[in-house]
């Protein structure tokens, strides 16, 4: 399920028609938009709640060794994973929010391009992404998910 939260996250299309920065920090933010998207719909059923702390752990553990391997000693990488899991905490909240709400547009703008509104077309394309996933992982059962391979349905 890791693997399919990643390569749903590097979608080109988020970058190219999203907008979002195909840097660093813009994968990072997408990376943490579907995972919080993964853990709300994780959340939803009581009895895989275990399935949603080993996602959470796996995603520590690979950005302890994305850290590590741009070359972050051991002092920094410790106080960097903290501050992503703090960003991953905050996301997990604001993401909450329904889709096409003020609210969700403005954790987006926030997060994603970190606080300057893209062009109207990029957060349209996001937002719609956004629901489409929403709507794939609602109708996905939670242990179907945790095998799947993919999360962003099939592309033209």
């Amino acid at each position: 399920m890791w693997d399919a939260v990643v390569a749903t996250a590097r979608a080109p299309h988020w970058y190219a028609d999203g907008t979002v920065p195909d840097t660093l920090d813009g994968r990072f933010d997408m990376i943490s938009l579907v995972l919080a998207l993964v853990l709300h719909r994780i959340d939803e059923d009581p009895d895989q709640g275990l399935a949603g702390v080993q996602l959470t752990e796996l995603f520590v553990n690979d950005m302890d060794g994305q850290m590590r391997q741009i070359g972050f000693g051991d002092m920094v990488v410790g106080k960097q994973v903290g501050r992503m899991m703090s960003a991953l905490g905050g996301r997990l909240g604001a993401y909450r929010a329904a889709d096409g709400s003020a609210d969700l547009r403005e954790a987006l703008i926030r997060n994603l391009w970190r606080g300057n509104a893209p062009a109207e077309a990029g957060l349209a394309h996001v937002l719609a992404e956004v629901a489409a996933l929403r709507r794939r992982l609602a109708a996905t059962p939670v242990p179907d998910l945790i095998v799947a391979d993919r999360l962003d349905g099939p592309r033209a």
